[in-house]
């Protein structure tokens, strides 16, 4: 039996720990909260986030991070905004292969989370797990195809043997960067469709705010190296289609709560806020042309109206496609 360990006992988190518990690992399931590891132990369910699974008996939960095995690959389920901090307070997992499960751009240090990784533990071997998934599909053992990129081709390969199971397919990929950028850029996009279809612009104008921003995250990951073969994968346009065109997808919801002026839950993490305006920085840094980011970006800012964002967009040049 192989052992994983899953630092971060959210929706997804949890879900990856039933899931690879049900494909036949030994996993530990570490919370910061130590209530939560008591109720997770005593429950043996998330009610919070996952109501309904139950965890198997091959998950265990803790609260200490020193009581984690000391073998096994570390996914890190954890929000983005998070990471960097969390990693550089705990010295004992450089030297670890740590999987990076989140989506996103640090806002203060515009990195991936593999660049957040190799900074923070330059030991480590970084790897990430992304594409189109829910948690709930995850922990109800429905069919589920994700992208695990490691550039080391011989950990990738253990990784992927590691943790697929018979209905949580990994596909494995050495470009990382590419990867994590699908991931995170997918998110902002995924905003911009909640507000398309919040505003009652209508599912044609979403068909093509999903195409452009497609070609939007394409040409900025092939500018940072990324291959565009990645982009059309799993992690990029299959994880644009799912969260584009779900509810299930809370960067979608957000996205359509701002379209139609309402309000949204703010306990709620929506990586794809931070990652817009991380994005928007790097762009004006960088000199890409990333109109539907900056337009979320200013959105958020509140620097426009949904009238106006549309109108940029609306009035830009045509020209070939």
């Amino acid at each position: 039996m192989s052992t994983v360990t899953i630092l971060g006992a959210g929706a997804f988190g949890t879900a990856l720990a039933v899931a690879l518990a049900r494909g036949g690992a030994a996993v530990t399931l570490w919370t910061r909260d130590p209530d939560q590891a008591t109720r997770l132990s005593a429950a043996r369910q998330n009610r919070d986030r996952l109501p309904g699974v139950d965890l198997p008996e091959s998950v265990s939960v803790t609260a200490e991070i020193g009581t984690i095995p000391a073998e096994g690959p570390v996914l890190l389920a954890l929000p983005m905004q998070q990471l960097a901090g969390f990693l550089a307070a705990q010295p004992g997992l450089d030297g670890r292969v740590l999987v990076a499960c989140c989506k996103g751009i640090d806002l203060a240090t515009l990195e991936g989370p593999a660049s957040v990784i190799r900074r923070t533990c330059a030991s480590a071997t970084p790897a990430i797990l992304t594409g189109p998934s829910f948690a709930a599909d995850i922990a109800r053992g429905m069919p589920t195809a994700l992208t695990l990129a490691c550039a080391d081709v011989a950990r990738g390969e253990a990784l992927q043997r590691g943790l697929s199971t018979p209905v949580l397919r990994l596909y494995r990929t050495t470009d990382v960067t590419g990867a994590e950028l699908g991931g995170a850029l997918k998110n902002v996009i995924a905003i911009a469709a909640g507000v398309v279809i919040g505003a009652g612009f209508g599912d044609s104008a979403r068909a093509a705010l999903m195409t452009r921003g497609y070609a939007e995250m394409t040409r900025m990951a092939e500018a940072l190296g990324a291959r565009a073969e990645t982009l059309a994968g799993l992690s990029g346009f299959g994880d644009l289609v799912l969260t584009c065109t779900s509810s299930q997808s809370r960067n979608f919801r957000f996205g359509e709560a701002l379209g139609r002026r309402g309000t949204f839950d703010p306990a709620v993490t929506v990586e794809g806020a931070a990652t817009a305006r991380a994005v928007a920085k790097l762009a004006a840094q960088r000199g890409f042309e990333m109109p539907i980011t900056r337009m979320i970006a200013a959105l958020l800012d509140r620097e426009t109206s949904i009238e106006e964002a549309a109108e940029s967009l609306l009035t830009r040049p045509l020209k070939q496609e």
